[in-house]
């Protein structure tokens, strides 16, 4: 990581400010990482009377609106790594609003569905999230917001493979 950046020791200070200057306008990682920590904050302290964060809910939306997956779609429907997919269904397990079972033709592969006090929370939850949603809508635009949409989606049909196994050497 600090190899791939040593070319800007050697370049004098004002051209080291301007490289610099220019990855933080061009970088498209960097932009939509800020933005999605900010609407991250804005839908979490919009659920937080439900004790939900933005990414639970939308977990159990998934699991309310497309029945019982297993836990490798769901992370691919999620665009998540299994590992952080994991992290995120511990609470939701705890607290009894999804299962965890084994699957029916594997028995190693797990299954995750919402329950009957899941799918009663996620009802809660909403609301919340309908208000919030109208209400960023407002501010920035609803044609613009699906047009961000639309661009965020198509991120994801790129090509590249974010959690594919590294090949071996």
């Amino acid at each position: 990581m600090i190899e791939s950046i040593d070319f800007l020791r050697d370049m004098p200070m004002t051209a080291s400010s301007n490289a610099m200057d220019e990855f933080d306008g061009r970088c498209n990682c960097l932009a939509a990482r800020q933005a999605a920590r900010y609407l991250t904050a804005v839908y979490d302290k919009a659920l937080q009377p439900v004790n939900l964060r933005a990414t639970q809910f939308s977990i159990l939306h998934k699991l309310a609106n497309h029945g019982p997956l297993a836990i490798g779609e769901l992370a691919g429907v999620m665009a998540m790594d299994r590992t952080t997919l994991a992290t995120n269904l511990k609470p939701l397990e705890r607290d009894g609003l999804i299962s965890i079972v084994p699957g029916t033709v594997d028995r190693r592969a797990k299954n995750a569905s919402i329950t009957k006090a899941g799918m009663a929370r996620y009802r809660q939850a909403f609301p919340l999230w309908s208000a919030v949603q109208g209400k960023f809508e407002g501010a920035y635009g609803e044609r613009k917001a699906a047009t961000l949409r639309h661009a965020m989606r198509a991120v994801l049909a790129t090509g590249f493979e974010p959690w594919a196994e590294a090949a071996s050497e």
